[in-house]
């Protein structure tokens, strides 16, 4: 999805073929003509990801590999 961020918004650039009130997880990432704020991004970006990936509760799937 493209899209561009006035006022707090991001406006999609095409209409999305979702229900209305869907719940969506997305990764934002900023083109490179600006890229001003990529390292706070990329920051920002880490900290989600090891809040996620490092959670105990999905230690049980590791069990079920190994099985």
């Amino acid at each position: 999805m493209e899209a561009v961020y006035e006022q707090c918004w991001l406006k999609p650039l095409k209409p999305l073929l979702l229900p209305e009130h869907s719940r969506v997880r997305f990764t934002l990432t900023v083109e490179a003509a600006e890229d001003g704020g990529r390292p706070e991004w990329l920051i920002q970006s880490e900290r989600s990801l090891m809040r996620v990936w490092d959670n105990p509760a999905d230690d049980v799937f590791n069990l079920l590999i190994k099985k």
